[in-house]
């Protein structure tokens, strides 16, 4: 089974563009993109953790997609503090927002994400494991970003403890790991963060500015091709497009699930008109009278 969508539901930048402007009574933005997609990746429980209450409207709001599934990418209390012990009370906070997803089959993975500045070493190892272990429960996927870890040893601890691997497409600048196809347990995971080599480590850059890319057919094309046999390997596969501003990542998503299945999208929005490039894989649906329009 192969998973595609985006990281993250709700961007200003995306209001008509990727929304409608105008919306009817009780229109909400998750329900709207789960009837394109079959996954997105939760990043906003990286700055703080969905209450339980929320969680459980998100798997309210997917309902009509039952193939559905959320990534949850892991609070930043775990991977970015310096601290070296974690506090329960945090972990309590987390589940509270973990579990309404797991209990009804809506959470695909649980996405550990560390900064590039976090290198292969012993005690990095550790504390991965002592994260590992706390939400052993859950199935688990690490992203990393620094080449020090692209060593064998470091994938067959990642087997060992049956930990995914997030392969990831970034601007390859000095140390930083390049687009690899690893699969090291049930579910293979990409992270697609676009290749904006001018902004990518700039101190000024914005975080809309450094997702700012809008990957080309041929670079789609060409990764699929590349991780083709991550997505054989896997009983699971998540894809996971990252280039978020302006909907680049909606019309990425689309491409790619085109170009893996043949069958025409559904347009969401005015996407149409801001990429023209998505108008040979648009859906044509008939209106009234013998009229055709693009959806």
């Amino acid at each position: 089974m192969i998973y595609i969508g985006p990281a993250g539901w709700s961007y200003k930048d995306w209001e008509g563009i990727v929304f409608p402007t105008k919306k009817p009574t009780g229109w909400n933005h998750l329900r709207y993109l789960s009837s394109f997609f079959n996954t997105i990746e939760i990043n906003s429980s990286f700055y703080r953790p969905p209450t339980a209450k929320n969680a459980s409207r998100w798997v309210d709001l997917v309902a009509e997609n039952p193939n559905f599934q959320f990534t949850f990418k892991l609070w930043q209390e775990f991977t970015h503090s310096p601290a070296l012990t974690i506090d329960p009370g945090k972990i309590e906070m987390a589940l509270e927002g973990i579990y309404p997803l797991w209990r009804e089959n809506r959470l695909g993975a649980i996405l550990i994400q560390f900064p590039w500045s976090f290198k292969y070493s012993t005690e990095s190892l550790d504390r991965l494991l002592t994260i590992a272990r706390t939400f052993h429960e859950f199935p688990l996927v690490v992203e990393i970003r620094h080449s020090s870890w692209n060593q064998s040893v470091f994938f067959d601890f990642l087997k060992t403890h049956r930990i995914g691997f997030a392969n990831i497409d970034q601007p390859v600048i000095g140390e930083s790991i390049p687009l690899t196809d690893y699969v090291t347990s049930s579910i293979g995971y990409v992270r697609l963060h676009g290749r904006n080599y001018q902004n990518w480590f700039h101190q000024e850059a914005t975080v809309a500015s450094r997702y700012d890319y809008l990957y080309g057919e041929d670079e789609v094309r060409e990764i699929l091709d590349s991780i083709e046999e991550l997505i054989t390997n896997s009983p699971k596969a998540f894809m996971i497009f990252n280039n978020h501003y302006r909907g680049q990542a909606i019309a990425n998503a689309l491409q790619a699930m085109f170009f893996m299945d043949g069958e025409k999208k559904k347009m969401p929005g005015d996407l149409l008109h801001f990429y023209h490039v998505l108008e040979p894989i648009a859906e044509l649906e008939k209106e009234s009278g013998d009229q055709m329009a693009l959806f």
